[in-house]
């Protein structure tokens, strides 16, 4: 167990603006060379809207499962979303197929909260008013069909399975790291947050030399032989 003080406040949201600064391509590399090449999410997660903004804090998770229910709303849904604090990122986990796991309230209510946006192995809905509130979502899927009566909350800040890309599950807690952009998402151990951002911005410092000599006329193989593998 480490013998470090927790991070307050102030220091949880410096780390979470720094690695809005790195690609999540540098942290799979950091994480490959430690040892953890699986902490990658299946190819299927992707922004919505296209353009959001990429995604970055601190993992809250949520997981649910398909279960009939009366229609008048899941109370233990609006309840794990009361519990969301500065800084997290919603992680959305269950076994719903074809139906959206929240829409732009919830979105909203979030937001409210200081909640930096949500990764969700499900769908989603009212896309084009989430992205007017800037709240960055990265899903599965897109379906108009609601959770109500069909899909319902059964645990919050409890680990939780998402769909990887090199294995069939990656397991994510509460206060693990998560990053998407571009090329996907990526979930970094709570443990690891540091010392992955501090390698993955070396990496990044490294790799804006290498294009700034390439513009320069340093020729690819010179790079490779001056810079190595990066």
């Amino acid at each position: 167990m480490s013998d470090k003080a927790p991070l307050d406040a102030a220091g949880r949201e410096a780390i979470r603006q720094r690695y809005l600064a790195v690609d999540t391509s540098n942290v799979a590399d950091v994480l490959d060379a430690l040892g953890l090449p699986d902490q990658g999410l299946a190819p299927s997660f992707g922004p919505y809207p296209a353009h959001v903004d990429r995604l970055a804090g601190w993992a809250y998770t949520i997981r649910g499962q398909m279960t009939p229910f009366p229609l008048g709303g899941d109370a233990e849904k609006m309840k794990a979303c009361q519990g969301v604090s500065p800084g997290e990122v919603t992680v959305w986990s269950g076994d719903g197929e074809g139906i959206c796991y929240f829409g732009e309230l919830i979105a909203i209510g979030m937001k409210e909260r200081g909640c930096v946006g949500a990764l969700v192995d499900g769908g989603i809905r009212d896309i084009s008013w989430i992205g007017e509130q800037k709240f960055p979502v990265f899903a599965r899927y897109r379906t108009p069909v609601q959770s109500i009566g069909r899909w319902k909350v059964n645990a919050c800040q409890v680990p939780v399975l998402m769909r990887g890309a090199t294995a069939r599950h990656v397991e994510v807690k509460p206060g693990d790291f998560i990053l998407a952009d571009e090329d996907g998402a990526i979930v970094i151990p709570a443990d690891l947050v540091e010392k992955v951002l501090v390698e993955a911005e070396r990496l990044t410092a490294t790799e804006v030399l290498i294009r700034k000599e390439l513009s320069q006329g340093l020729s690819l193989a010179e790079a490779l032989a001056k810079y190595g593998h990066v």
